[in-house]
């Protein structure tokens, strides 16, 4: 399991990089029924393997950033399930050792994000789409410190704070990390320009500007046309690399449990996304291995731009600000 040679924060200075996409659809499509509260969790216990080979179908792709699934791992979440903490902490671990592992198979580096899902994740209620849990920033930050621990100790690249409903959990995320010795991107969920919980963006972004920890900031699982608007407020509040990876833009429909609509999800929107900031780009629910492949021949055109001449990049790298 070899890891990377350059640290992350490192290579997103030299040019985009490609995330993978929804490891829960990969996972269908490999024939898994992920009916159940632990979600993709679950088969870091039940079958590991089809999680390793979800990865690799990402990393065949072209993904140069793999995220673990460990999205609703928790203690409290496994506990419900009867496994203890020693072993939940073993599971958290492996997430990170599939990622690695199908990491390595790729022939250009592969750095792995453990994913760190909030709150609402564990309940399996759809709370990470509302926040406002009704508990305070403290009791955020002890529920998420234990298995953060866990994961650093893992020796991930980087931890995926991720689908962030609300910018008080985002303040607890942040102080949760302190001291872990991993960097962090912090990314939200978002509509309508704001978090899910109705904070404006910039105040949400603002707790990770000047936070050396934070390698990149961003949105993620939220519809395809809010990234634009959501990756200039990043860029320009906090002045470091954004993170996009959205949903495919379908609409949920509760009555009948099922996905409507359109996939809005196109990977021609990354030139958009990068003029206003975005460095580390990749699709999360219902977007898979052959969009991620689509995006990440684009990505790999505008890094080829990024390494040309200066006076061809100059306009490319304008959107960043101090970038």
């Amino acid at each position: 399991m070899t890891e990377p040679r350059t640290a992350l924060a490192e290579a997103l200075r030299r040019g985009p990089l490609v995330l993978d996409g929804g490891l829960s659809n990969q996972l269908e499509a490999q024939g898994c029924d992920l009916s159940d509260a632990l979600w993709s969790a679950r088969l870091l216990a039940d079958d590991p393997g089809q999680v390793e080979r979800a990865h690799a179908a990402y990393v065949r792709a072209g993904a140069r950033v793999l995220i673990t699934a460990g999205y609703q791992a928790t203690f409290e979440g496994f506990a419900r399930r009867g496994v203890g903490r020693e072993e939940t902490a073993e599971l958290l671990r492996r997430s990170v050792e599939l990622a690695r592992r199908a990491a390595a198979e790729g022939e250009r580096e592969v750095w792995v994000a453990a994913s760190v899902g909030p709150y609402g994740a564990m309940l399996a209620d759809g709370s990470e789409y509302r926040g406002r849990y009704g508990l305070s920033v403290a009791e955020l930050e002890r529920f998420h410190r234990p298995r953060i621990e866990v994961l650093a100790a893992a020796g991930p690249d980087v931890l995926a704070l991720e689908t962030v409903p609300d910018a008080d959990e985002g303040r607890a995320l942040l102080r949760a990390v302190r001291g872990c010795g991993v960097p962090v991107w912090l990314s939200y969920s978002c509509a309508g320009g704001k978090t899910r919980a109705g904070q404006p963006l910039a105040e949400a972004f603002a707790l990770a500007a000047g936070n050396d920890q934070v390698i990149a900031v961003g949105v993620n699982c939220c519809a395809p046309g809010e990234v634009e608007d959501a990756v200039r407020i990043a860029a320009r509040v906090t002045r470091k690399p954004v993170v996009v990876y959205p949903n495919s833009g379908e609409g949920w429909d509760e009555g009948a449990r099922q996905w409507r609509g359109r996939s809005a999800f196109d990977p021609g929107m990354v030139d958009a996304w990068w003029d206003a900031g975005a460095r580390l780009v990749g699709g999360c629910c219902r977007v898979g291995p052959d969009r991620i492949a689509e995006l990440a021949v684009r990505v790999t055109e505008l890094a080829d731009w990024t390494a040309g001449p200066a006076d061809r990049t100059g306009g490319r790298q304008g959107g960043m600000g101090s970038q």
